[in-house]
C-alpha cells in the first residue's frame, strides 16, 4: 500500500477544488480531528481505541482491557468485549469492522439499541486512528472465529480474513502512529497513559485495566481495578489530605435519560476539588450535572444547619463556596444523548440533567446528613467558619480594588507595563526579585513586553484561606496586573496579556517560586491555564565559550553532552547564579527574544493528576512530598509543568 500524497500545486482554478473522500480529509487536516499533532494529539489515538473498549464495559459486556506500549513504538489495545461485528454492512457492502475502520462517524454508538450510553460518541472514532497510522491491524474474536485485517495509512491492505476457530470474544487493535503526521514526537508518555487509564478504572467500577510498557530493558506493568469506583477515587485524591469525616458519602440514581453517581468527602483544607464527568469524559468546564449538584448541596447544608440550630434566625444562609470549602467530590453522569458545549466542548449542556441531579440529591443528601449527624455537624461547622473567612476575604478584595485605583492607571506601581493595549500580542514576565527585574526591564521590548518583579516567595495558597492569600502584597500585584480577577469573579476575557511568563532563576529557589506561582494560578485563576496563557521561560544555567563562539546551555545534562561532543577542546564555562548576573543583551538573546527563546506552555492534560500533584507538593503531608520528589526527581519538566 503506497502512502497518500499531498498536493503541492500553487494554482487556484476549478480543478483545484478537491472533494476529499474517505479518510484523506483526516490526513490533510489531522488537528481538526484530534486537536493537535503534538503529544496531546498523539495520546488521543490511544484514548479513541480505549474509549471503544470502555463503552463495552459500560454496556456490561467487557471486564478487562489490556494496553501495551510496544518495543517498536506501536500500541496494542485488547478487550474481552463482544468484538466488532464482522458481517456485511448494508450501506457499504463491506464487513462492519472494515466500515468502522475506514469510514468517519461509523459505529454502533449512533444506534441507541447498541449502547445505552457511550464516551466514544464525544470522540472521532477509531477510523481516525487508522488514518493517522502507518499500519494498523485489527483482530476480532466473534461468532466462533478469529478474524483479522491489516491497513496502511487508513486503507485496507487485504480483505478481512477468517483465521481460525476460537471460543472467546473480544477486539484487539495494534497501530503505529505516522511520524510524518506527528513530527514532534511519536513517543508515548507512560505517566500520561497510566494516569488516564487509572481515571477510566475509577469511573467504571470493577473494570480491570492493565498497562504494560515493553520499551525499556525491563518490562513495566501496572493494573488498575477499583471495586469501590468513585468512592475509591475520592479516597485516592484525599490520600495526602486530612478528612474531617471517615466515611465517603456516595449516592447513585438512574432514570430513563441516564444515571448519576456522586462520591464526596470533606477535608480540613481550604480548596475545593470537584471533578465532573459525562459518559467518562472529564467535563472540566462543568455543566448542568455540576450545577444541579452545587444547588442541591448548598440547600441541604443550609437546611441541616438551621434544623440543628447551627445557623441562627438572624444569620444569613451559607453560600456555595462556604459549603464546598475543603470538599473533594466526583460527579459522574451517564447520559443517553449528551450535548457538549464550552470552549473545548467539555461542558455538559443537557438541561434535563440539572433537574434530574438536583431532584436525586435533594432526596439523598438530607438522608445522609441525618444518618451521620456527627459528620454532618463537623461539615456544617467548617462551612460556618468558611463563611466568616469569606466576609474577611471580601474586605481584603475590596481593599485590593481601592489600592489599585489609587495607583497610576489602576496598576501596581512595580509593574513596568508595555505600550501595546492588545492582549493578543502583549506579554507579562513575572520575574524573581528586583535585580532580575532590572535586567529584564533593560532587555525587554517595551512595545509588547511588561515586567512585574515579585519579592521573595509568595504565600502558599494550598495551605491558606483566601482572606489571608489576598493580604499578600505580591498576590495583590499579580491579580491587578493580569486583570482577570479571581475565583467566582474571574473573567478571562479581561486578561491584559495572552502570555503570562514565569521567569525565575534556574535553581532550587527559582523552582520553588515557580511552583508557588503555578499553585496560585491552578487554584485561583485556572482559566488562564486552560486558555493557554501561562508559560515558563527557559533561561540557560550555563554559558560555554570555545574561542569566540558562545553556546547557551539549559541544564547539567545538556552541559555533560556538550562536554562529550567537544572533548579535548578548551571550554570556558560560566554558571549563572541568577538572572541578575546576565546582562540585558544576554537575557534578551537567550530568554526573551520571541525569535530565539524557548517557552514551555503550562497545560492541564489530566485534571485529577494536577489535583494530586499540587496537593502532594504543596500540602501538609511531608512524607508524601518526599516520596513524590524521589520518584519524579529525574523528570523536572513534569514537576514544573
Amino acid at each position: 500500500m503506497t502512502k497518500p500524497k499531498r498536493s503541492t500545486g500553487a494554482s487556484y482554478e476549478a480543478d483545484s477544488i478537491q472533494v476529499l473522500e474517505g479518510l484523506e480529509a483526516v490526513r490533510r487536516r489531522p488537528a481538526m480531528y484530534i486537536g493537535s499533532t503534538g503529544p496531546k494529539g498523539l495520546h488521543h489515538l490511544i484514548w479513541e481505541v480505549v474509549d471503544n473498549a470502555v463503552d463495552e464495559a459500560m454496556a456490561g459486556q467487557c471486564t478487562r482491557i489490556d494496553v501495551a506500549l510496544l518495543a517498536d513504538g506501536g500500541v496494542r489495545v485488547r478487550d474481552n468485549g463482544r468484538g466488532i461485528p464482522v458481517d456485511k454492512h448494508k450501506a457499504t457492502d463491506q464487513p462492519a469492522v472494515t466500515t468502522v475502520l475506514t469510514t468517519l462517524h461509523a459505529g454502533g454508538k449512533f444506534d441507541s439499541g447498541a449502547y445505552q450510553v457511550s464516551g466514544g460518541l464525544h470522540g472521532v472514532g477509531v477510523s481516525v486512528v487508522n488514518a493517522l497510522s502507518t499500519n494498523l491491524k485489527v483482530e476480532v474474536v466473534r461468532d466462533g472465529f478469529l478474524w483479522s485485517q491489516e491497513f496502511a495509512y487508513g486503507q485496507p491492505k487485504a480483505k478481512l480474513k477468517k483465521v481460525k476457530p476460537m471460543k472467546r470474544t473480544g477486539t484487539q487493535v495494534t497501530f503505529q502512529a505516522d511520524p510524518e503526521i506527528f513530527e514532534e514526537t511519536t513517543t508515548y508518555s507512560y505517566k500520561t497513559v497510566a494516569n488516564r487509564l487509572r481515571e477510566m478504572a475509577f469511573l467504571t467500577k470493577g473494570l480491570e485495566i492493565t498497562l504494560r510498557d515493553e520499551r525499556g530493558e525491563k518490562v513495566v506493568e501496572e493494573t488498575f481495578k477499583y471495586s469501590g469506583g468513585l468512592v475509591d477515587f475520592v479516597k485516592h485524591l484525599n490520600a495526602n489530605r486530612d478528612p474531617i469525616h471517615g466515611k465517603v458519602a456516595y449516592f447513585q440514581q438512574a432514570s430513563e435519560d441516564g444515571e448519576i453517581e456522586v462520591a464526596m468527602q470533606w477535608t480540613s483544607g481550604y480548596n475545593e476539588t470537584v471533578l465532573s464527568f459525562a459518559n467518562n469524559i472529564n467535563t472540566h468546564e462543568g455543566g448542568t450535572h455540576e450545577e444541579g449538584f452545587r444547588t442541591a448541596l448548598t440547600r441541604a447544608l443550609n437546611d441541616f444547619a438551621r434544623g440543628r440550630n447551627l445557623l441562627k434566625e438572624k444569620d444569613t444562609n451559607l453560600q456555595g463556596e462556604d459549603v464546598r470549602e475543603g470538599l473533594t467530590a466526583i460527579i459522574s453522569a451517564k447520559v443517553r444523548h449528551p450535548q457538549f458545549e464550552g470552549q473545548t466542548k467539555t461542558k455538559l449542556g443537557n438541561t434535563e440533567i440539572k433537574s434530574f441531579v438536583q431532584k436525586a440529591l435533594n432526596k439523598e443528601l438530607p438522608e445522609w446528613l441525618e444518618k451521620n449527624p456527627g459528620d454532618a455537624r463537623r461539615i456544617a461547622d467548617k462551612a460556618s467558619q468558611a463563611a466568616k473567612a469569606r466576609a474577611a476575604a471580601r474586605q481584603a478584595r475590596d481593599l485590593t480594588r481601592r489600592k489599585s485605583l489609587l495607583e497610576s492607571g489602576g496598576l501596581p506601581g512595580k509593574l513596568s507595563d508595555c505600550s501595546s493595549k492588545e492582549p493578543e500580542v502583549s506579554e507579562l514576565f513575572i520575574v524573581e526579585g528586583d535585580s532580575a527585574g532590572g535586567s529584564a526591564k533593560q532587555a525587554r521590548s517595551s512595545e509588547f513586553q511588561a515586567i512585574l518583579p515579585i519579592r521573595g516567595k509568595i504565600i502558599n495558597v494550598e495551605k491558606n484561606r483566601l482572606a489571608r492569600v489576598l493580604q499578600n502584597t505580591e498576590i495583590q500585584s499579580l491579580i491587578t496586573a493580569i486583570g482577570t480577577g479571581i475565583g467566582d469573579e474571574m473573567s478571562v476575557e479581561n486578561a491584559r496579556y495572552h502570555k503570562v511568563i514565569i521567569l525565575t532563576d534556574a535553581d532550587v529557589d527559582g523552582a520553588h517560586i515557580r511552583t508557588l506561582l503555578l499553585t496560585f494560578f491552578f487554584r485561583h485563576m485556572p482559566q488562564v491555564i486552560e486558555h493557554g496563557y501561562v508559560y515558563i521561560a527557559q533561561p540557560p544555567l550555563y554559558s560555554a565559550k570555545i574561542g569566540t563562539k558562545t553556546t547557551w546551555i539549559q541544564n547539567d545534562a545538556d552541559l555533560d553532552r556538550f562536554k562529550a561532543d567537544n572533548e579535548g577542546r578548551k571550554i570556558n564555562i560560566q554558571r549563572f547564579k541568577g538572572l541578575g548576573e546576565m546582562n540585558a543583551d544576554e537575557l534578551w538573546d537567550t530568554t526573551m527574544d520571541p525569535d530565539k527563546r524557548t517557552l514551555l506552555r503550562v497545560e492541564l492534560e489530566e485534571q485529577f493528576t494536577a489535583e494530586e500533584t499540587f496537593s502532594t507538593l504543596m500540602g501538609n503531608d511531608v512524607e508524601a512530598r518526599r516520596i513524590f520528589i524521589q520518584q519524579n526527581a529525574k523528570d523536572v519538566r513534569f514537576l514544573d509543568a
